[in-house]
């Protein structure tokens, strides 16, 4: 009989657990797509940036060649207008002159006084206070080079003229243009990186609640039939010791069967005692524990009341104990316990086992990650998808020293 509840047992677990391996095979499977491709669409980025900056380049050194060869044919239309005489066919230096319709020029004689100006619309209340407006620009443009300078004859070139010239309006929106484009795409980018990660979450979530209903569900039938079968052994044996210790496995595994389906539901929150809690977890973890690992509690005096699920927070703890045993190897020692900071609760489990390497710290919550050989890397998410989603709280690796021991830290609100 005991083999055949055994036998019984055994089934209905690993049937669970593979169930749960399939869906935390899809679930790991859609995480790696997610993160290659948030890698294909960053070098996508990169890419679409270096590309349009360098032919943004290119065609800007084109328009301004192009713009400093039209102010060339420019200042030589104006050098002919002013050593014009009565002979001088003026039709085609009028017409390259007003041809300028778009790049600004300013003549400015060896003084620095302005002659005249094309294609500059500068705001002034008065004539003499817009001449003094362009011959700053004058000034400006003359420093940086801008310049064609126009000898007039006759003077030997000790009087002369400059043609002074800046980027044209479109010259100047063709600097911008290029990141404003790459400012767009990038903000496309970010949408759909955020757009994959709500996906990604919200499917999580589904693959959670899935996963945490179908375990209690296929708990539910031989949960029933082993209370069942403990029923009848209690009549036929009344007087075994072996009964209430079955019966109190059996009441665990609902109790289990009872924290998958709040998971995939939406649990109540009630005030309770943590201090009770926690000591109540210690409990039962040290009664199933090897002698060797020695449980330490550090709880204030003062009773700590926050508003928590208590079936499904207590899960948290034993996960973060059972982890701490594993790490211990069997021997050593297991430190909980509770500061009270202002309104948030600290809880730190604290173990003296193997630690944590470096490199894995940022990966533990990661559903499916694991060092154990026999893992399945469930744990942990689980406590923090209780902690984070359920409680609003958050859960970290506060410290970890391989060869020396791992805290994990709680923190909650109350």
């Amino acid at each position: 009989m005991f083999l055949l509840i055994s036998h019984f047992y055994k089934k209905s677990i690993c049937n669970t657990i593979y169930a749960g391996a399939v869906r935390l095979f899809d679930v790991m499977q859609w995480t790696d797509r997610i993160h290659q491709i948030k890698i294909l669409l960053v070098l996508g980025t990169v890419f679409v940036a270096v590309a349009s900056l360098a032919v943004a380049h290119f065609l800007i050194s084109d328009l301004e060649q192009e713009e400093r060869k039209k102010m060339e044919v420019w200042a030589e239309a104006m050098n002919t207008l002013n050593n014009a005489d009565e002979w001088t066919d003026l039709n085609l230096v009028l017409k390259v002159l007003n041809g300028n319709t778009t790049i600004p020029v300013i003549v400015m004689d060896r003084a620095g006084n302005v002659q005249t100006f094309r294609n500059l619309d500068i705001p002034a209340d008065s004539s003499a206070d817009r001449l003094r407006q362009v011959a700053a620009i004058g000034m400006r443009l003359r420093a940086e080079g801008r310049c064609i300078r126009i000898d007039i004859d006759g003077t030997a070139g000790k009087d002369y003229i400059e043609v002074c010239y800046d980027d044209s309006r479109m010259l100047k929106l063709s600097v911008v243009y290029p990141f404003v484009q790459l400012g767009a795409v990038i903000i496309l980018i970010v949408a759909a990186v955020v757009a994959l990660l709500t996906s990604k979450r919200a499917e999580q979530n589904r693959v959670w609640a899935g996963l945490s209903k179908e375990t209690a569900h296929q708990l539910g039938t031989p949960i029933s039939s082993l209370m069942a079968w403990t029923e009848i052994l209690r009549e036929r044996y009344p007087q075994d010791e072996l009964i209430p210790e079955i019966d109190s496995d059996v009441k665990r595994l609902q109790l289990i069967a009872d924290r998958f389906s709040k998971i995939g539901s939406t649990p109540e929150s009630v005030p309770a005692n943590l201090n009770e809690l926690i000591a109540h977890v210690v409990d039962y973890m040290s009664r199933r524990t090897s002698d060797k690992v020695c449980f330490e509690l550090r709880l204030p005096s003062e009773e700590v009341t926050v508003n928590l699920n208590v079936q499904l927070f207590e899960w948290v703890i034993e996960n973060l104990c059972k982890n701490a045993v594993d790490a211990l190897d069997g021997t050593g020692t297991i430190i909980i316990g509770i500061i009270q900071v202002g309104n948030r609760v600290l809880i730190d489990v604290t173990d003296t086992g193997k630690g944590i390497r470096k490199k894995d710290v940022r990966h533990v919550f990661r559903p499916g990650f694991t060092t154990k050989q026999r893992g399945w890397g469930l744990g942990l998410p689980l406590a923090k998808r209780i902690v984070e989603d359920y409680h609003h709280g958050k859960i970290r690796v506060k410290e970890s020293e391989p060869g020396h021991g791992t805290t994990f830290r709680i923190e909650l609100r109350n």
